[in-house]
Order: structure tokens, then C-alpha cells, then sequence
């Protein structure tokens, strides 16, 4: 399974759509199984996200202070909006998505 927390309005996109409790979702781990795919089979643009964590890490961020504030990161380069949706995803990971209308809240 992988554990998807959504946070700020992408909570729409879970069980509860108005968003009333804290919005988590498990998928089954598909082979192959990616960033990006979790995020179409869920339904989330990439345009309404601001930030990624995978398993407690900052994987993909859209505000350019993130990275300096040394949040662990899953890979050593600076994350940006554009990249990492090809990063693959296991059995028993854990994503954290931060809609833009939270951009401000990891800083």
C-alpha cells in the first residue's frame, strides 16, 4: 500500500470531498508505480501542486525558499515544480501533497 496524505484543497481529491478530517488515501502498489501515476490515478493536476514529500522527505517543491531551509530531501539536487513526477514509488511509501494554496506553509 502506499499512503497518500492530501493537504489544503487537494483534499477534495480523497474520500471526503468537502474535507471536514485529515485526508489520507491508500493505493494499492502498481508495478511501475511512479509520483506521476499515483497522482493520475488520484486525479491531482500537477498544476495544483506546490510541494511533495515522499516518506518525510521534500521530493518536488514550487517555492524557491524550500530549499534552502534544509528540509531532508530524497534526492541531493534542489527539487522544482517541473521534476520528479518519474520517481518511484514502493510498497509501504509515504507521499505528503501540498496544494498551491498551502505553498507558504513549508517555509
Amino acid at each position: 500500500m502506499i499512503e497518500v496524505r492530501l493537504y489544503g484543497k487537494l483534499r477534495r481529491f480523497g474520500p471526503d470531498p468537502r474535507g471536514d478530517r485529515e485526508t489520507v488515501v491508500y493505493l494499492e502498489a502498481e508495478s511501475g508505480e511512479t509520483v506521476g501515476s499515483a497522482l493520475a490515478r488520484l486525479g491531482i493536476p500537477q498544476a495544483e501542486l506546490a510541494h511533495i514529500f515522499l516518506n518525510g522527505r521534500l521530493l518536488t517543491t514550487c517555492n524557491s525558499m524550500a530549499p534552502w531551509l534544509r528540509y531532508q530531501r530524497v534526492r541531493e539536487d534542489v527539487p522544482t515544480c517541473e521534476s520528479n513526477l518519474d520517481h518511484p514509488l514502493h510498497d509501504g511509501d509515504r507521499l505528503g501533497l501540498f496544494g498551491r494554496d498551502m505553498a507558504m506553509l513549508v517555509v
